[in-house]
């Protein structure tokens, strides 16, 4: 019997699952490479968020989590999956390393939303906030600790300015995710702990 990680992980799941899953983490290896540095900070403008948003609302808590996992593997092993089309271990000694270690967290608690939401908005939104902050945590530590300044300046250095963007990304996730999770359950490919969220 293998214990390669993802054999592990993925052990139990059916076929839908597997072929699910598989799907979303191909998303997110499109859209994490997608980035634009900014002149301000280290820390460029991704679409990694956004992946995390989408998949966990389609998913929920276990194969969203299991999707990111996958995901940052492929990172680890060398495929150019990160920002800026970059990949391998040593990106984790970079400036947004701590956000890929945090990618693992925020899906737990983003993946939650889209499990116990029961159908609402609002408490799916809270758990989407709160993994957020759980990313920016992870983010904020690791960049202090990179560039050798204080908790609050990383803050204000990787955080403060995208958090406008960050919103938009959270919004446009969870709407369009919420509305693929409802299809997906109506054609029985997907059987979630809970009912989809409902956004109109």
């Amino acid at each position: 019997m293998s214990n390669h990680p993802i054999a592990t992980a993925t052990r139990g799941l059916n076929v839908k699952q597997l072929a699910l899953t598989g799907l979303m983490t191909a998303v997110l290896c499109i859209l994490g490479p997608l980035s634009l540095n900014i002149p301000i900070s280290p820390v460029p403008i991704s679409l990694g968020f956004l992946g995390i948003y989408f998949i966990c609302s389609v998913l929920g808590m276990k194969l969203g989590t299991l999707s990111v996992v996958v995901y940052i593997l492929l990172g680890l092993a060398g495929l150019p999956v990160f920002t800026g089309f970059t990949g391998g271990p040593g990106k984790l000694f970079g400036p947004t390393g701590g956000y890929i270690i945090g990618y693992t967290f925020m899906a737990l608690l983003c993946g939650l939303g889209g499990d116990k939401g029961k159908g609402r908005l609002l408490p799916t939104l809270a758990s989407m906030i709160l993994g957020s902050a759980v990313g920016y945590l992870f983010g904020t530590v690791w960049l202090a600790r990179q560039q050798s300044i204080g908790f609050v300046q990383a803050l204000f250095l990787g955080v403060i300015p995208y958090i406008p963007v960050d919103i938009v990304k959270l919004a446009v996730g969870v709407a369009v995710g919420s509305r693929l999770r409802r299809r997906l359950l109506q054609a029985g490919l997907l059987v979630p702990a809970q009912a989809p969220v409902k956004v109109s």
